[in-house]
This record gives structure tokens, sequence and C-alpha cells, in this order.
């Protein structure tokens, strides 16, 4: 009968991606309580030689791993955060990870980092080996929260620059209604009037940076067709510098730029000097991040400052919440609000 088990259990292992498994699947498996999975998997107590053997073949078929989350509620031990960025050579991410790492230094914790290079393949697996052996996952996912849940099984999870009324898992927001509402003031008090966006967000649905610049578009009365916003092939300076070229090729009126990034904004700037714009004479530029290279380029980038390292602490702390088993922040606490920081780009 065992055997007939294993059988049927290779077959539907066969069959494609399943849920992660559970104590209690090995348990069914193996004919077998919970309570004695658990002293085989983890070595303690008496059990006959036999059915430990049989146990951690079960579990072995269903690729099972005791969830090092649950072992951390019932005795003391290091804790493991996973955290998941996009794009280690973009200077924003390393300051949010800086943060992750300085609030779980202070409560003793150590971080497992992976970049996931905004490729969907190597999202998927993060998300397979981190359900495995992390005690808890932050980070930037493009996956639906279906996906996720059915990859990570129970372990706790974070969303960074998601709003909390974006997900039903715990997150940690930007508010780019706030700062977008700072920024478009600015240069319409200026005197702009016709305003573009470089967006980094390619997808046809507007992300929260392009909803909260067509929002406050059309708050102060200026034009909002699709023309007006180009989708950039990349969140890098050469990816700014081709958006600013298709804009000026569509809008060639164009007074002022958004960069959805600060270095979008900075290749706008590039491209812009190429096409004999002097900035901010002829167009002014403002980008989104506060990143510390807009400081050293000339003229010095105006933008929506954030503040990278709280929205790590921010995520942190939002685990450790979920580990006492709190409530998530909600609201204005699980939100990081932009400051406008004028310099001499706009």
């Amino acid at each position: 009968m065992w055997a007939d088990k294993q059988r049927e259990t290779r077959t539907e292992q066969s069959d494609g991606p399943r849920r992660r498994a559970t104590i209690h699947d090995v348990a069914q498996l193996a004919g077998v309580s919970r309570q004695t999975v658990s002293r085989a998997v983890n070595d303690k107590g008496e059990i006959d030689p036999g059915t430990k053997e049989r146990v951690l073949e079960a579990a072995r078929l269903l690729d099972y791993r005791p969830s090092r989350f649950a072992r951390g509620l019932v005795r003391k031990g290091t804790v493991t955060a996973g955290l998941v960025i996009p794009d280690l050579m973009n200077p924003f991410f390393p300051e949010v990870a800086a943060g992750v790492l300085e609030a779980a230094e202070q409560r003793g914790w150590q971080v497992v980092v992976w970049d996931s290079r905004t490729d969907d393949a190597r999202e998927r697996e993060a998300l397979d080996v981190l359900s495995h052996q992390a005690d808890a996952v932050v980070g930037y996912f493009k996956n639906e929260d279906d996906v996720l849940a059915r990859r990570l099984g129970g372990v706790p999870l974070v969303l960074l620059e998601r709003g909390p009324q974006q997900t039903r898992f715990a997150a940690v927001g930007i508010d780019a209604a706030a700062g977008l509402e700072q920024g478009i003031a600015h240069l319409v008090r200026a005197g702009h009037r016709r305003i573009g966006m470089l967006d980094g967000d390619r997808l046809d649905a507007p992300g929260p940076r392009r909803e909260a610049f067509l929002a406050q578009a059309r708050r102060h009365g200026l034009p909002v067709d699709g023309s007006w916003v180009v989708k950039c092939p990349e969140h890098s300076v050469a990816g700014g510098e081709a958006g600013m070229e298709q804009l000026l090729d569509g809008r060639p009126e164009v007074t002022a730029v958004f960069g959805f990034n600060d270095l979008i904004a900075i290749g706008a700037m590039r491209a812009a000097r190429r096409r004999g714009r002097r900035v901010p004479d002829d167009l002014a530029v403002m980008g989104f991040d506060g990143l510390s290279l807009g400081e050293l380029v000339e003229p010095a980038l105006t933008t929506l400052h954030l503040d990278k390292r709280r929205l790590g602490r921010l995520a942190i702390e939002q685990v450790a919440r979920l580990r006492a088993g709190e409530e998530p922040l909600s609201g204005a606490d699980a939100w990081v609000l932009p400051e406008l920081v004028v310099r001499a780009s706009a």
C-alpha cells in the first residue's frame, strides 16, 4: 500500500506546478499523525526507525520543508527574512535594502537578498526557494496575490510599493498622488502648461505614478491625451534619453517633463541638451525618488524625494507585527510620502 502511494505521488508531481506541501500532506501520505511527522523531520523524541524512514521518504516525495516561521513561534532562533528586489544596478533599490538590513540587524535577524532582475522566471524561482528557506519574505513582485499565495504557502509576505488597499497581504506603499500634487503644482506655478511625462511602467494600464500625473494634469486643466506620456524602454538614463527623444518628436512644444524616476529624468536632460534645449530655460525637468545622484548632475535635479531607508524599515516592522500575531500597519502608517526638493532643473 505504501508503494502504491509512492507511485501515485510521483504521478501527481509530473502533472505540473503544485501548491506548497504541508505537514498535513506528509502525515496523510505516511499514514501517521502530525506530531509524528514533526518528531521525524526535526529528529526529536522517540520514534520507530521504520516509521521515521517512511515519514522522511514522504517528505522527500512531496518536497516538504518545515516552515521556519512556524518553528520560530515555538522556540528562539535566528529569523531569516528574504528580500526580493528587481534591479541591484538601480541605486534606488540598494537604499531600500539598506533600510531592511538596518532594521533586521537591530532585531538580530538575518536577510537573504535576491535580485529578480525584473525577470518573471527569476521571480518565481525566488518565491519557490524562499518559501522553504525564509521565515518571511519582503519585496517587489509583479505576480498577482493568488500566485504569490500559492507559491509561498503560509510564509508571511510584505509587498513593497503596493498600497495596503491594493493587496490582501501586508504592504508598504508610496503615496504617488501626494507627491505629484506637490510636483505638478510647482511646475504650474512656474508658468508651465505643456507638461509631459516619461513613464517607466510599460503596462497598458496606468501605474500609480502615471495615474497621479494624469489626475493632476486634469486638475490644473492641462492636456492629458496619450501623446503627452511616453513609455520608456527601461528604468535607466538610457531609457530616459530614448523616451525624451520620442516626446520631443511628438510634442516639440513641451516646456516641462516629469520623469518616472531620477534616472529617467537625468536621461531626459541629456537628450534635451542634444536637441538644443537648455535646462531649465527651455525645458524644466523633475524626477521622482530623490537619489543622491540628482545632486551631482548639472543642473542639479528637482525631484520628489523618498525616504528609501524608511521604506525598508517599515517593511521589517510589518514582518515583526505578523510574527507577533498583530495586525499589520495600515492607512497613513503604511505609506511613505514624497517630499518636493527644488533644485536648478525646474
